[in-house]
């Protein structure tokens, strides 16, 4: 299958049940007087994503389980959602949506009709829908949070403070990576993966030095002072530099990763004399060793912990860059996996061997348009299952609102 052999864990109705207690529990974040408010201009208002999971996942599931719809009409209205495109806002109005506790008993609903017809044992191609349904979810969990993210604060309920903590020093010069393969995707006849993270394929990559940590605010901040735009996420008052944290402001934290476009840190690279790294040497820095063998993780095979970074909801706000050594790579690169993206100067394309999933094709495909930049490692509101090795998010180049950072690698002295 395009979407790779899924595995049947015992426990795969348990992580979907988790995943939508999860994702229900964001709601808290916010007051209900917020629900009709879109606060990203080119994204749907809130209250299409109070709908569009149990939407999504009453599509994918309710054909293998064989159930009649029963609000075909919400099961469309809540299908899709906006792909970001510059000079095109949507602009529907809040009358134009329904009633929150009628969506609310949508959702009911269709959660209970789903939940009654799961079979005892799932056979392949229901567990692998259920496995979509779960990340897809999990996606949408992190989605909701940058929403979220840029709501006034008074819209949104009481959570705590921007973490602020001394960054530990550290030798700032760049690490060497030597020339070496990249092993990108994963087989076929591995676990579960969406279509555009096959097929498993190795390419050369040359010798290169990369960034120990992400370019922080503070590094950012020479940059600005050479007279760059600010980003997204800083806001100025009397003179001062501040980050807009998720529920409240704090001076800027010149020690934490910057969240920029990708337009943006393309920009500083270039400021700095270097550039960003392609998706292959990202994979090389993060995942290859002196040895030849590549590892499943940065800091080798086991499980991704609290010590290895800032990921999997732990946090609403990045920590210092130097915060987590245990997750350093083999080359001792660190802050790979969670604190914010990674973005790749690769544009989002199809690996040797796509194909797209039979029942979702327009998952991967309908954003192979030479637009898209893929993105690299996790962000603290991305979930622990989606930091795998093969796993490839993507944005647009000038999309100012994802929790994505870089880093920079120079090929001139890689030494």
């Amino acid at each position: 299958m395009a979407a790779g052999t899924p595995e049947l864990p015992q426990n795969l109705t348990a992580r979907w049940r988790q995943a939508q207690a999860a994702s229900d529990a964001l709601w808290t974040a916010i007051l209900p007087t917020a629900i009709y408010e879109r606060p990203v201009p080119e994204r749907h208002r809130l209250i299409f994503y109070l709908g569009h999971l149990e939407a999504f996942d009453w599509n994918l599931l309710s054909p293998a389980l064989e159930l009649t719809p029963f609000h075909p009409a919400w099961d469309q209205l809540f299908a899709f959602g906006i792909d970001p495109v510059a000079g095109e806002l949507p602009q529907d109005q809040p009358a134009d949506w329904p009633g929150v506790e009628a969506v609310a008993a949508y959702n009911r609903s269709a959660r209970e009709k789903m939940e009654a017809a799961l079979p005892p044992r799932l056979d392949p191609e229901l567990a692998l829908r259920l496995q979509v349904a779960i990340e897809h979810r999990w996606m949408h969990a992190e989605t909701l949070c940058y929403l979220f993210h840029n709501l006034a604060y008074e819209l949104k309920t009481a959570g705590p403070a921007p973490r602020i903590a001394a960054a530990r020093s550290y030798a700032a010069a760049p690490l060497p990576v030597p020339a070496g393969a990249a092993t990108l995707g994963q087989p076929r006849n591995g676990g579960f993966g969406w279509d555009n993270e096959f097929d498993s394929h190795t390419v050369p990559v040359g010798a290169f030095a990369a960034d120990r940590f992400k370019v922080t605010n503070g590094d950012y901040l020479g940059f600005v002072a050479a007279g760059a735009a600010p980003p997204h996420f800083w806001h100025q008052r009397d003179g001062a530099w501040w980050y807009r944290g998720m529920f409240a402001e704090a001076p800027l934290p010149l020690d934490q990763p910057v969240y920029v476009t990708h337009a943006e840190a393309q920009a500083y690279a270039a400021w700095a004399g270097k550039a960003l790294p392609s998706e292959a040497q990202w994979h090389r820095m993060a995942y290859a060793t002196p040895s030849g063998e590549e590892r499943a993780f940065p800091w080798g095979a086991s499980a991704a912990t609290a010590a290895r970074g800032n990921f999997d909801f732990r946090h609403w706000d990045p920590v210092s860059t130097t915060a987590h050594p245990a997750g350093a790579s083999a080359w001792g690169i660190e802050d790979l996996l969670g604190n914010g993206w990674e973005w790749t100067s690769s544009r989002f394309a199809p690996f040797p061997g796509f194909q797209p999933m039979p029942f979702y094709p327009g998952y991967s495909a309908n954003f192979f348009d030479g637009q898209h930049y893929v993105m690299k490692g996790a962000s603290a509101r991305t979930a622990a299952c989606l930091a795998r090795r093969s796993f490839r998010n993507w944005f647009q180049p000038r999309y100012p609102y994802a929790y994505a950072g870089f880093r920079c690698v120079d090929t001139a002295t890689p030494d």
